[in-house]
């Protein structure tokens, strides 16, 4: 934890100057205080709060390499540079506990935690500085921007829950917030527990998150009540808690049939008609529920940037014996259109744009949802409602597609044809990991005799992501 807390000693003592729009994505400090005043005015609380956001966004987290990491595991990607500092150890799950990526990204994701522990601390205290309502809702984005961390940490570095109900030993669940390393020193909760915690914090979050902000540009880029629903979503189907996915998904889906969209929260969500506006065009969409913004001057570059390692560096290209050849996945589907192709290889262009990378990073879009939704319909038998729900998002791609009767006429058959939706849908986006793994299934191999990635079974030691050594040997109780 020691090169953590030379992080959260920057972050506890700088505030930021302003809550315009612009100085939330160009989060660059400016005052420097004392941490007796962090929360001695309302200015200096929002800049924790828009600290603990950047945070989240740090390149080996939601700035893109993280996705990265969780979906060049599985089968859709082909390396050609066995580059580590671009993922070549996920690719081929060779990752030790000193390979930088298995220590950064531990790093930057507790850094965020303690963030969000530090705003929780300070405005359970901070009384009259800001009002109980801007009080209660800072807390609530703390919160969530801890529960997002964690099931992020938990879903690559422990035990699937799955695998045995979250009995295994799981993560430090650090809920304190430190300045110093004087409590390095904490054992493992379980899995459940950490899981318990998650959803303890979102179940808070949705109670005093607002239900919109004043412009799409805060309604994708800070969390808002379906924020924290969208998540939940998430995180109880990598539970298989199939009826609480179903619960929550309806609340901000509440339609059975198409069109669906959102109707009784503040920001109406709905997919766009056409997917490839939300990568390069409009990253403010009804659809994007909530990104990682990135503008000129705060943005990432070289191995930092995932449009570099995808597309301009092209250190990665579709497998054809993966999705890319997969006769859901028609030649007619427009997601196509966010592929190139260079001397017969297909190339993922979700993330376009040239040096400064500025293309917003997806963390949660509406069509995760739908199919989220779908498959816990189809698991707790309302097949129509599953079916409509595929139907819906495949045919904004793809109106033309008909699925054959084969595949959606049981519940086995529609959970698996909307498992490979998914991987259309949703490819590059970081997903296929946390798929793969809630689901018990072996990670498939991939590549070839020259640059080979065995398959990976459940039952391997490298199946999870192995503890960093950053945290063994700062704390002796993991």
């Amino acid at each position: 934890m020691k090169k953590i807390y030379q992080y959260i000693a920057l972050g506890v003592i700088l505030a930021f100057s302003s809550c315009s729009e612009k100085e939330l994505l160009d989060t660059v400090p400016s005052t420097s205080i004392s941490d007796a005043n962090s929360f001695g005015s309302a200015s200096r609380i929002l800049g924790l709060v828009n600290g603990a956001y950047d945070a989240v966004k740090g390149a080996s987290l939601y700035g893109g390499r993280y996705l990265l990491y969780c979906d060049v595991r599985g089968e859709e990607f082909i390396n050609v540079t066995a580059n580590s500092y671009t993922a070549y150890e996920s690719w081929n799950n060779s990752y030790n506990s000193g390979s930088n990526d298995i220590n950064n990204l531990w790093s930057q994701a507790y850094t965020a935690i303690n963030d969000a522990n530090i705003i929780i601390a300070g405005l359970a205290t901070s009384t009259g500085v800001i009002s109980d309502t801007l009080n209660a809702q800072y807390t609530a984005e703390a919160k969530y921007i801890r529960a997002l961390c964690y099931f992020s940490l938990v879903t690559v570095y422990a035990t699937p829950y799955n695998s045995d109900q979250g009995a295994s030993k799981g993560l430090p669940l650090r809920l304190q917030a430190e300045t110093d390393g004087s409590n390095n020193d904490l054992a493992r909760s379980t899995v459940a527990e950490v899981y318990t915690q998650i959803l303890s914090d979102l179940d808070s979050a949705e109670a005093n998150l607002p239900d919109s902000y004043s412009s799409d540009l805060l309604n994708t880029t800070r969390a808002h009540k379906s924020t924290a629903i969208a998540l939940k979503t998430r995180v109880y189907l990598t539970m298989n808690n199939f009826a609480k996915v179903v619960e929550e998904a309806a609340k901000i889906v509440p339609q059975t049939t198409a069109p669906f969209s959102t109707t009784s929260y503040g920001v109406k969500h709905a997919l766009q008609s056409d997917i490839t506006t939300l990568f390069g065009t409009t990253y403010t969409t009804t659809e994007s529920i909530f990104s990682m913004p990135m503008t000129s001057s705060d943005s990432y570059s070289g191995q930092s940037a995932i449009g570099y390692i995808y597309n301009a560096n092209s250190e990665y290209y579709l497998n054809p014996d993966g999705i890319l050849g997969n006769a859901q996945w028609g030649s007619s589907d427009n997601r196509r259109s966010l592929l190139r192709v260079a001397s017969s290889l297909y190339y993922l262009k979700k993330y376009a744009k040239a040096s400064p990378y500025i293309d917003y990073i997806p963390v949660i879009r509406y069509s995760e949802v739908m199919l989220n939704y779908a498959e816990a319909a189809a698991q707790t038998g309302n097949l129509t409602l599953a079916a409509n729900l595929l139907k819906a998002v495949h045919a904004r791609s793809d109106a033309g597609y008909t699925f054959a009767d084969a595949d959606i006429a049981t519940a086995s058959a529609l959970v698996s044809t909307i498992a490979i939706e998914r991987r259309i849908e949703l490819l590059g986006e970081g997903f296929r990991s946390g798929d793969l793994l809630r689901n018990l299934q072996t990670i498939p191999a991939k590549g070839s005799s020259s640059l080979q990635a065995n398959a990976v079974a459940p039952t391997a030691s490298n199946y999870i992501f192995p503890a960093p050594n950053n945290e063994l040997t700062t704390n002796k109780l993991y």
